[in-house]
């Protein structure tokens, strides 16, 4: 016994050999967390408590695999085989199956997952002949889902007024409907979704006191990891199980709650004595992860929220550099900034690429840095999501771009002819293809000419078919006369993409609608870039070039493993780097404009930056930009609010990196939400919009860049701060030559460039 005892420093051998009452066990981060759950199970077992006894329960199969694995070096494979441990899916579909007739079903019923459920969703909205643009599928089934983990059935929910009228609010009165129609279909097909494993798994033991009753005799200890994490229907069957012998320890750390939008509910950790009156609280508070500077910045950070179990977590390591705030002066900037520190940082032989990691608040980030990384051929990986390029709604917009500048694109023709929906189904797509086939054109020909081709399909069908060839047709036309950017705006004002993905107010739909707007700034930075450089008119079939070159690299050679590794702060959770940069740190992105609606979503958003941090174990970097390409235009922005509730001892930064506080936040999220769909990108699709055009030959030099001479400093929208070491003149026009602190050197036409001069 004492072996086991050994390896552990004092706070974790307490929390290890309490094991007469309900424990919570608060780990900070890096506290050696699952150290002390694995430690715990060995040490019931050497206890003498048979390991089928011992309910333990995570979340990812991963975890239950790497402290099944160490249980086994701990106490031998036999007996960590018989342990009941996994995820609550996992455990809760063994359960109901053995009860399966206890709840209707069989034994054998199936799972359906999320691509099942969704599409099951989609078909029911189809059959009741509901408008999938207001019915959307996947906020459908996202609201069934909530509805799900807070244990609410079709019955319940049709009688509940306050969702009702939320439904009809959202002008989605049928979706009792189509919940019950839902759940009634995956009854008939002897199924359920992974919601219904936590929500019959509550029903079987509600209803049924002797299986209740088993079950507590069976698991005489209930362990329970990251319960930050837990839903209502979670926590529910935690507190069924232990009611009654209270033998129960959960772990996690309320500082990392940060899936509430998942339905994970922080109450759950922060109230826990209240379910368990006799809980002991025992807390892991030494970091043996990160450098003190690290972690006593966080401790600052996390200090300012007001809902949470205070700890004072330490590090004995060594006390390393302190955090870095670097302002850019845009986030082109912020990118070059990034890639040139990772660039110098491997250069002076410190670091290897997979040492390093990039976080951000959300997925339309990327882009920036994924292009800045590769024009310093530096190697990297997207973790838990695609590279910006391979996105669906972005190969989808894409697709529409090839097919104007070459109709016969098959492969462009085929993924958007029905994107948006408009009624041209796989049976008319395959009569297209058949007759193509057999008279040896393209699609478009066969489009172009239906009657020529004799191509059978009924006069509605042969409508939508005509108004399609009309819509890219017009778009071909448009190609002749406005440059890529240009004609990247008409495409998004007239198909209806964006007012799609703007009308999906779930998690999904607003990433989906947050890198729509991205590629929009690539475009227009791709643009902006080749006029300023000379290149006066810049199409489209330019911009495809050279994405397509991106893409290839895509998916070229994934082998090896020495890259830098880029995701979202949510994904980052339960990681590990030497090096973090932590990107994109301004008010309305970092805290989301969305944490402005009450407290606790703020004090969410916090959680994540204190998350992002402690994620570094020797150098972490926050970075943010004084200006952002949105909407079409460059705002200005301002660094959030989270720098200033670090306590500056740990902070290096320019002197004026910060700026005065403000007396009030921003209107918040939709407001903005009013504004990006009122702008001139996002506005409902008519007939045809047209796009305003500047025509090249007509412009003159600002004054700004009359006066420019040799010597002066710049601040230019995109690259920064610079330094003008010549000027000539090439006929008509004026150009100037730049050295930049970030971008390097560069070479602009004036009468495209956009800057001003500093100095």
């Amino acid at each position: 016994m004492e072996h086991l005892l050994s390896q552990l420093n004092s706070k974790q051998r307490e929390a290890v050999e309490f094991c007469d009452g309900p424990s919570l066990i608060i780990a900070g981060a890096g506290s050696g967390k699952t150290r002390v759950l694995t430690y715990k199970i060995a040490y019931l077992l050497e206890q003498g408590l048979p390991p089928y006894y011992i309910l333990a329960l995570t979340f990812t199969n991963k975890a239950a695999r790497e402290m099944k694995s160490r249980i086994a070096d701990l106490v031998g494979e036999k007996k960590a085989r018989q342990l009941w441990m996994g995820t609550f899916h996992a455990i809760f579909s063994r359960i109901l199956r053995n009860e399966a007739e206890r709840i209707g079903f069989t034994p054998n019923f199936t799972i359906f997952d999320s691509s099942d459920s969704s599409n099951l969703v989609r078909l029911i909205i189809k059959e009741m002949q509901l408008d999938d643009k207001v019915y959307r599928p996947g906020a459908v089934h996202n609201q069934i889902s909530r509805a799900k983990n807070g244990l609410i059935t079709p019955g319940m929910y049709a009688q509940n007024r306050e969702i009702i009228e939320y439904d009809r609010a959202s002008k989605r009165p049928q979706l009792f409907e189509i919940y019950q129609r839902y759940q009634n279909r995956l009854k008939a097909a002897n199924s359920m979704d992974f919601d219904d494993l936590l929500m019959y798994t509550n029903i079987l033991l509600r209803d049924n006191p002797d299986v209740l009753e088993d079950y507590r005799n069976r698991f005489q200890f209930v362990l329970v990891d990251e319960y930050q994490d837990t839903n209502f229907a979670q926590h529910l069957i935690v507190k069924q199980l232990a009611e009654l012998h209270h033998r129960v320890c959960v772990v996690g750390d309320d500082a990392q709650s940060i899936y509430s939008f998942r339905g994970a509910n922080i109450d759950n950790i922060l109230k826990f004595k209240s379910t368990f009156p006799q809980t002991q609280i025992f807390k892991l508070e030494q970091n043996y992860r990160s450098t003190q500077n690290i972690v006593n910045a966080a401790n600052s950070l996390i200090k300012k929220n007001k809902e949470q179990i205070f700890k004072e977590v330490f590090s004995e390591n060594e006390e390393g550099e302190k955090i870095e705030v670097v302002s850019a002066f845009s986030d082109f900037e912020e990118g070059l900034i990034v890639a040139n520190k990772i660039a110098r940082m491997r250069y002076e032989g410190h670091t290897g690429f997979s040492d390093v990691a990039i976080l951000y608040r959300t997925n339309a980030q990327s882009r920036i840095f994924e292009e800045s990384l590769r024009k310093k051929n530096i190697p990297y990986v997207i973790y838990g999501g695609l590279s910006f390029y391979q996105r669906k709604e972005i190969k989808d917009i894409i697709s529409y771009f090839r097919l104007i500048v070459n109709p016969g694109d098959e492969e462009a023709f085929r993924r958007i002819v029905n994107y948006p929906t408009r009624g041209i189904g796989d049976v008319t797509v395959g009569k297209i293809s058949e007759s193509a086939r057999l008279h040896n054109v393209s699609l478009w020909q066969i489009l172009s000419s239906p009657l020529q081709y004799n191509l059978d399909v009924n006069r509605g069908t042969a409508r939508k078919l005509a108004l399609f060839h009309e819509l890219i047709n017009g778009f071909i036309a448009d190609n002749e006369t406005q440059n890529a950017y240009e004609l990247a705006q008409t495409v998004l004002k007239n198909t209806g993409i964006v007012k799609e993905a703007y009308e999906d107010l779930t998690p999904e739909g607003m990433s989906r609608a947050q890198n729509i707007q991205e590629l929009l700034n690539a475009i227009n930075e791709f643009v902006s870039e080749r006029q300023e450089q000379g290149e006066e008119d810049v199409r489209l079939v330019d911009f495809l070039s050279e994405v397509s070159l991106l893409t290839d690299q895509d998916t070229g050679d994934d082998e090896g493993n020495e890259k830098v590794t880029l995701m979202t702060v949510h994904s980052a959770k339960g990681l590990e780097f030497n090096h973090v940069f932590v990107v994109g740190m301004e008010e309305d992105l970092f805290p989301s404009s969305m944490a402005k609606f009450e407290p606790r979503g703020l004090e969410e958003e916090r959680r994540l930056f204190y998350v992002a941090i402690t994620r570094a174990k020797k150098t972490c970097t926050v970075t943010f930009a004084r200006s952002r390409f949105r909407n079409g235009s460059t705002n200005a922005t301002r660094e959030s609010q989270f720098l200033k509730d670090i306590d500056p001892r740990f902070l290096l930064m320019e002197q004026k990196a910060l700026t005065p506080a403000r007396d009030e936040l921003a209107d918040g999220f939709w407001e903005s939400l009013r504004q990006k769909r009122e702008s001139s990108v996002f506005v409902r699709p008519s007939s045809r919009i047209p796009v305003s055009r500047t025509e090249n030959s007509s412009l003159k030099l600002s004054e700004e860049a009359g006066q420019l001479k040799e010597g002066d400093v710049i601040e230019h929208e995109r690259f920064g701060r610079g330094v003008v070491t010549s000027i000539e003149q090439s006929g008509g026009d004026k150009r100037a030559f730049v050295d930049f602190d970030s971008a390097g050197q560069k070479q602009l036409l004036l009468k495209f460039a956009k800057f001003k001069i500093v100095q």
